[in-house]
C-alpha cells in the first residue's frame, strides 16, 4: 500500500528545478529518489513504465499515457496503487513541486520483492510505485532535428515480439543499447532496428516513418504504439496526408522520399541521412517539416493539454 505522495516542505538549499521523485509516498529531491538494489525491477528488469512530457506548464496527452501505463502493468501482472485520477494527482503534485514548465515525467511500477517468508516467485512480490520529473529531455537535440538526424540501420536485430512484447513498455534495452553503440561507431546520431524478416521495427525510444509519393507509413508490428505516433496519424488526417501502419521493409525505407521519427521526448523529428545516403537536400523533407511545425504549433495552442496548477 503506497500513501498519497506528500512532499516535504520547501527547504533552503534544495534546488527543486533539478527534478524530484515520488518514493514511498513522499516527494523528494531527485538526488534522493532511489530504488533498493534488491528490487526485481532492477535485478530482473521486471518493471513497466511510461513517460509523459510537460510543455509550457501542461501535460501533453496525459490520459493516453496513463491508459497505456495501466495496460502495460496489467499485461505484466503488476499492480499500480492508484487509479487514473490518482495518478493524475500524483504526477501533477510532483511537477508542481519542481516548478518545471517543460519536463520529462516518468511513472514506474516495479515487481518489488517477495514478502518475508514467501517463495521467490513474482506472484508473492509487493510491487513498488515510483515517479520522477526532470527538465525536458530531447532524444535528438533541436539543432540535430533542424538539420535532420543521421541514422543507420543497425546490424543488431530487435528482440522478437514472441520474447518481449514491444507494445508493453519495458526496460529490455540490450538490443537498443547495442544499436546505439553501432551508430556511434559509424559516426551517426542514432539507429533503426529491423526484425528477422528485414522489416523496420523502431529505434531506441522512437517510432519510425517513411514518406513515399506523399504518403506516410510506419511499422505495424515490432514497435511500441507510441503516443506521439498516434499524434502523427491525427496531424496527417488534419493535413489530408494519407497515413497508415503496415509492414515496412528496410528496402522501402531506404527508397523513401523522406524519413522521420517520433517520440514523447522530442516530438516529430526529421531524418536527413540513412546509412550515409542523403535524402532531399540533406535537410528535413517538406512533409516531415510540415508535420513537425504543426505539432509544435498545436502544442502552443493547448492541443491535448492538461494544465498544471503551480503553488
Amino acid at each position: 500500500m503506497v500513501a498519497r505522495a506528500v512532499g516535504t516542505q520547501r527547504q533552503p538549499g534544495i534546488d527543486w528545478s533539478k527534478g524530484a521523485g515520488i518514493v514511498d509516498g513522499r516527494i523528494v529531491p531527485i538526488a534522493e529518489a532511489r530504488l533498493p538494489v534488491t528490487d526485481w525491477g532492477f535485478a530482473r528488469s521486471d518493471v513497466t513504465y511510461d513517460v509523459v512530457h510537460v510543455w509550457k506548464g501542461a501535460f501533453f496527452r496525459l490520459d493516453d499515457h496513463i491508459a497505456r501505463f495501466q495496460a502495460s502493468a496489467k499485461a505484466l501482472r503488476l499492480t499500480i496503487p492508484f487509479d487514473a485520477a490518482g495518478l493524475k494527482r500524483e504526477l501533477a503534485a510532483l511537477v508542481a513541486r519542481t516548478g518545471l514548465k517543460d519536463a520529462y515525467v516518468a511513472m514506474i511500477v516495479t515487481r518489488g520483492n517477495p514478502e518475508p517468508g514467501k517463495p521467490r516467485h513474482p506472484k508473492y512480490c509487493v510491487n513498488r510505485f515510483i515517479a520522477y520529473a526532470l527538465p525536458f529531455v530531447w532524444v535528438m537535440p533541436e539543432d540535430m532535428q533542424a538539420r535532420g538526424a543521421h541514422l543507420i540501420v543497425a546490424r543488431t536485430p530487435r528482440i522478437p515480439v514472441e520474447c518481449v512484447d514491444p507494445t508493453v513498455k519495458n526496460f529490455h534495452w540490450g538490443d537498443l543499447t547495442r544499436a546505439l553503440f553501432e551508430a556511434s561507431d559509424a559516426g551517426a546520431d542514432n539507429a533503426v532496428l529491423l526484425d528477422r524478416e528485414g522489416c523496420v521495427t523502431e529505434g531506441p525510444g522512437f517510432n519510425v516513418f517513411a514518406v513515399r509519393d506523399g504518403k506516410v507509413v510506419c511499422p505495424d508490428r515490432g514497435a511500441l504504439e507510441g503516443i506521439t505516433r498516434k499524434s502523427v496519424f491525427e496531424l496527417c488526417a488534419e493535413l489530408g496526408i494519407p497515413c497508415r501502419a503496415g509492414r515496412l521493409h528496410v528496402d522501402e525505407l531506404r527508397a523513401a522520399d523522406e524519413i522521420f521519427t517520433s517520440t514523447t521526448a522530442g516530438g516529430i523529428m526529421p531524418v536527413s541521412r540513412l546509412d550515409g545516403r542523403i535524402y532531399g537536400n540533406d535537410r528535413p523533407g517538406p512533409v516531415s517539416a510540415k508535420l513537425r511545425a504543426l505539432y509544435w504549433k498545436k502544442h502552443q495552442e493547448g492541443w491535448h493539454a492538461t494544465p498544471i496548477r503551480y503553488g
